[in-house]
């Protein structure tokens, strides 16, 4: 079982990472815009390089996963500090057997054991 200090610490360090990942959201549709006016301002469709519509594409769909990985990511946050208001943190889901201290230091949005995880993935 967690302490209160524990917890508060847990608590803090989500806190954290949950403000760094909104702002890396923010970062990624800021990006988003900007390439598109970007592109926007060409004077035809027809880059000067076949090449550049190709890589333009390829940077919007690698921004478009790391937005969504993001996305997931503060999903897992804001799941871990509901659990921390509820009282459940540091309780696999799965079984309710307790996280191991080194799973939460480790990965402080763990929502089962090790072996339950491995269990899940297959």
């Amino acid at each position: 079982m967690l302490s209160e200090k524990q917890l508060s610490q847990f608590k803090k360090q989500l806190e954290e990472m949950k403000e760094k990942t909104e702002k890396e959201l923010a970062g990624y549709v800021q990006n988003q815009d900007q390439s598109s006016s970007d592109y926007e301002g060409e004077l035809s469709s027809v880059s000067d390089h076949p090449g550049d519509l190709g890589t333009v594409q390829h940077e919007r769909e690698k921004d478009q996963t790391f937005y969504e990985q993001s996305k997931e990511k503060l999903m897992e946050i804001n799941d871990a500090l509901k659990r921390i208001d509820e009282g459940t943190y540091g309780k696999s889901e799965k079984s309710g057997k307790p996280i191991p201290m080194e799973r939460l230091k480790a990965m402080p949005t763990a929502r089962f054991t090790v072996e339950e995880a491995e269990e899940e993935r297959g």
